[in-house]
């Protein structure tokens, strides 16, 4: 009977929840799949017979016009610039302020941490509105210029308290005896603290690097009238004003003629796929840290 139950030294039950598993992770993962590559087919189809629907994964009418259509707009390059440097500035400055700070908190020796620990929970909390985050930015004379992509928010609680719960799993005693060896706080913090804190500087770097990635309400707030300062996220959003308001935003080119060879749908599935695809290319780098960093906490010993 033991033998009847057993296919290949493996029983039968356990074959059956094995396949159940991979059939299972199979549909979930072409239901992750079909709408990022649904859109992927949409931007690279005709634009004139994407109207007529039925697209699935694959285009088809191949064509490149909508993203040339997206790269002929002005100021689009300049706003690729924009984004790639506060993007990389933002989240280098993010993670070295949130660490230093996380360190800081995380140090029994510190006799202020309850206190900036409560007042930094309070901002998750407590915000005091835009208008008058707009007067403090304008009284800080910040608006027109790049430091507002990246001071307003290099200190954030949430990516503080997540690097400071790692730091307080790693054994004090490693400080300790750094500082036996002669090394000061700083010397503790970039060489033994930083080393150990990877999994959740990559988790962070993430949170910073596409939350910078994404942002386009402060461009439009601060620098809207800046064109030396304009990201690419706002140049996307004028695209899409245009396709569907008629405004010419090409250089020397006739919108009517533009609007006659593309659609807005179309060109909403292109920059869909210009926003996401950078952010794809980084993730795989981070993968492994990310799941560690995300899992902090989850065991308590």
């Amino acid at each position: 009977m033991e033998k009847a139950k057993r296919y290949g030294g493996t029983p039968w039950s356990d074959r059956i929840f094995d396949i159940v598993v991979y059939v299972a992770i199979i549909l979930v993962t072409l239901i992750t799949l079909y709408p990022f590559l649904n859109v992927l087919a949409i931007s690279l189809n005709d634009s004139t017979d994407s109207v007529r629907g039925g697209i699935t994964i694959y285009p088809r009418q191949f064509t490149l016009k909508n993203y040339e259509t997206i790269f002929a707009f002005s100021g689009l390059i300049t706003g690729l610039k924009i984004s790639i440097l506060r993007t990389v500035i933002g989240t280098v400055l993010g993670l070295i302020s949130a660490s230093m700070l996380a360190f800081t908190l995380s140090r029994i020796d510190f006799q202020g941490r309850k206190f900036v620990s409560t007042f930094l929970a309070l901002t998750m909390y407590v915000s005091g509105g835009l208008i008058p985050f707009y007067i403090l930015i304008k009284d800080l004379h910040m608006i027109g210029t790049f430091a507002v992509y990246v001071l307003p928010g290099l200190v954030s609680a949430f990516n503080v308290f997540v690097v400071r719960s790692f730091i307080d799993g790693i054994p004090y005693a490693l400080q300790e005896s750094a500082k036996l060896d002669g090394a000061n706080d700083f010397t503790i913090y970039w060489r033994v603290i930083l080393p150990l804190t990877k999994p959740a500087l990559a988790t962070i770097a993430l949170f910073l690097a596409v939350g910078q990635w994404n942002s386009w309400f402060d461009t439009y707030l601060y620098n809207g009238s800046k064109d030396h300062l304009t990201t690419l996220q706002y140049e996307l959003v004028k695209v899409i004003q245009s396709t569907t308001t008629n405004t010419d935003s090409f250089r020397g080119r006739n919108m009517v003629e533009v609007m006659s060879q593309i659609s807005p749908e179309s060109v909403k599935m292109a920059i869909t796929i210009i926003v996401t695809v950078p952010i794809l290319i980084v993730y795989p780098f981070l993968q492994s840290y990310f799941v560690k960093g995300m899992t902090l906490g989850a065991v308590k010993s």
